[in-house]
């Protein structure tokens, strides 16, 4: 018998529709039934890509046993995380101020109202009964108790910032160095990245840190970030054969993937190595760019123009099965050619992985390999494209991951950041195309009619009120294409989306913005998101998107306030650079200096595609077309001889006619 669960269109709660859990969808049914019936809720969070959500499905809720007790004490919610990150960031608050920890799955357990009482992640089937008496005992027996728990959780739940006093002047660029300090402790010099495991990929991180060093000409630092792009682009946790990275490694050594391939983290890594290749030029990162976009087009774009949210880490009921392939597969499908992918793909101790299988992954460069086989590096890449296509082919026969079709308007918009850069990295017109065409439909799609923004799509219908950081990622998808395309129109639309964002998700006692809109639904509390992770927070993004707009649009009150926000989780910041590392991009414009180039004349396009080609992370580079609406612009348009003017913190110096000229300014 199917629950209420089969009428809803996420894939997550569509695999949950069968259970023998009597399930409901987060809203008003759910909340009355607990009130009516005097019953704690299970709120129970996860995504259709999350292993361990399958594992504890299989055996908990799957379960004739363990429903029945489910059903007896609770009201049960199920939720998509990716479709109601509002009410995940709640709950996932609450349960790591209780276990320390949190993840997915997340099972919450709360108060009729919501208000939180216990939590944690998977819990195996034999622990999840206990608990699950336990609690109903606690409730009927000890409610006093419980309330008042709930009560003390929930207003920790709800802590704000500490912000630096308004009038204090900063010193961005020593608070920086201080940042960096205590960062250096937990870099992995061997392996790359973080000194820990598992590992995870964090791109926002990485962008600062290369800024850093370019910007400190910090050549250990340097090597740090050379060293972590080269080991994932190697590592397991990349798709070796098809792009695309997983979304992390289990392992210190970036080896054994979770297999599971998230939109958000390509969109955002595909930003990093298009920044990284600008600077390098390094064929790897180059290489990393073209197949994980080629990944895109292939497995995860909708018809429409959108792209899909993930695929699964399990096929056939077995995590990573769709990638790993045997000594005798292999064999059998390059024959003479299995000895040059073996050593390539290191099909030997190093790619081994369990029950006779081998994960793709490479421990030398194609230099190192082409001498050891006494072969050209060309010829050694073509030999390596054309095995790679044999055994593409073959793995597009295996039964594919599960795919969560929904398109998400803050993800889908984090891909076009990402697209935007890869063409200022390549200047390949097809990247610019595709940027242009997720973008349109976008704003086709997800627009209401009263301007505001919806949050997923699924089944041709746009749904959910957005968040923050739908708002967020389209306004900088916006402006990210605008430094491609140059379309105005894309500032005039960014410049509504802010204006509406500072009108309904505006905190009367806070720079800061609450993550969801003053026309929402309302939860127990209404949270402020300040703390990047492996997405960066709503509010840095909206914080650099204040900065970048100011500067093309001259409103100083803007900037102020991209300070201001920023001031106001300035003191958190150096003990844990990496929690805050979209909020230090902004630190750096602010402490290294942000130019605006303006590029006129004839030549314009031709010296900006030139000036391209240079590693410029502090500039906004803008071509001047023959009108234009935008304070920066003003003046500059239509002219005959060709001039760049460089300007910073509102004085400008004498223009300039050639590149050489400009970049003995800015490098």
């Amino acid at each position: 018998m199917a629950n209420r669960l089969e009428q809803e269109t996420s894939p997550y709660l569509l695999q949950h529709a069968q259970n023998p859990v009597d399930w409901f969808p987060w809203g008003k049914e759910a909340l009355e039934k607990a009130k009516t019936e005097d019953k704690l809720m299970l709120i129970s969070i996860g995504y259709s890509s999350c292993h361990w959500c399958h594992v504890m499905e299989h055996e908990s809720f799957e379960n004739a046993e363990v429903a029945e007790v489910m059903n007896r004490y609770f009201v049960c919610v199920k939720i998509d995380r990716e479709e109601r990150p509002d009410i995940d960031a709640v709950y996932m608050e609450a349960v790591q101020l209780i276990t320390g920890r949190g993840g997915w799955p997340l099972n919450c357990f709360t108060l009729p109202d919501g208000k939180p009482i216990y939590g944690g992640t998977y819990f195996p089937k034999e622990n999840w009964i206990s608990i699950l008496q336990q609690l109903n005992k606690v409730w009927t027996q000890d409610r006093e108790r419980a309330l008042a728990y709930a009560d003390e959780l929930t207003r920790g739940v709800d802590q704000k910032p500490v912000a630096v006093e308004a009038e204090k002047r900063i010193n961005y660029s020593k608070v920086l160095e201080d940042t960096l300090e205590a960062w250096k402790t937990r870099l992995d010099n061997r392996e790359g990245g973080p000194n820990r495991a598992p590992k995870f990929p964090l791109p926002g991180d990485y962008i600062f840190l290369l800024r850093q060093a370019y910007s400190k000409r910090d050549s250990a630092l340097q090597t740090h970030v050379d060293l972590t792009l080269k080991k994932m682009a190697y590592g397991g946790i990349y798709d070796q054969l098809g792009g695309g990275f997983s979304r992390y490694s289990v392992d210190g050594i970036w080896k054994v993937p979770h297999f599971e391939k998230m939109l958000y983290d390509n969109a955002q890594l595909l930003e990093l190595y298009s920044e990284a290749y600008i600077q390098s030029k390094n064929p790897a990162y180059l290489q990393v760019i073209e197949e994980t976009i080629e990944w895109v087009k292939r497995e995860m774009t909708h018809s429409e123009g959108g792209i899909f949210s993930a695929l699964d880490a399990d096929s056939e009921g077995e995590e990573g099965k769709f990638y790993v392939w045997t000594e005798t597969e292999l064999k059998g499908e390059l024959g003479a050619d299995y000895p040059i992918f073996q050593m390539y793909y290191s099909i030997n101790e190093s790619g081994y992985w369990e029950e006779d299988k081998y994960i793709l992954l490479r421990r030398q460069s194609d230099t190192e390999i082409a001498n050891k086989l006494g072969i050209s590096v060309l010829e050694l890449v073509n030999k390596v494209k054309r095995v790679k296509a044999v055994l593409l082919k073959k793995r597009e026969k295996r039964v594919r991951p599960g795919l969560d079709d929904k398109v998400l308007l803050s993800w889908n918009s984090m891909w076009v950041k990402g697209l935007c850069m890869a063409y200022k990295a390549t200047l390949n017109p097809e990247y610019k195309a595709l940027a242009t065409k997720v973008l349109d439909f976008l704003l086709s799609t997800f627009q209401q009619e009263d301007g505001s923004l919806f949050h997923t799509y699924k089944n041709g219908k746009a749904s959910i009120s957005g968040f923050l950081d739908d708002y967020a990622f389209l306004i900088s998808a916006l402006c990210s294409h605008y430094l491609i395309a140059f379309d105005e129109s894309r500032i005039k639309k960014a410049e509504e989306l802010m204006h509406s964002v500072l009108c309904h998700f505006e905190n009367p006692e806070s720079p800061l913005l609450y993550f969801t809109s003053n026309q929402g639904e309302k939860l127990i509390v209404r949270r402020t998101e300040y703390m990047d992770n492996v997405l960066p927070c709503a509010n840095s993004e909206i914080a650099k998107n204040l900065f970048v707009l100011s500067r093309l649009n001259g409103r100083a009150d803007w900037s102020n306030r991209a300070v201001s926000m920023l001031h106001a989780v300035l003191p958190a910041i150096p003990d844990y650079g990496s929690a805050f590392s979209n909020w230090c991009q902004l630190m750096q414009w602010l402490a290294y200096g942000f130019k605006e180039v303006v590029i006129a004349g004839v030549d314009a396009e031709q010296n900006w595609k030139d000036l391209l080609s240079s590693y410029l992370p502090s500039a906004l580079l803008l071509v001047a077309g023959k009108a234009s609406n935008l304070t920066i612009l003003e003046g500059r348009t239509g002219l005959d001889s060709s001039l760049i003017f460089v300007c910073e913190n509102r004085a400008c110096q004498l223009p300039m006619k050639t590149v050489k000229e400009t970049l003995e300014k800015l490098v």
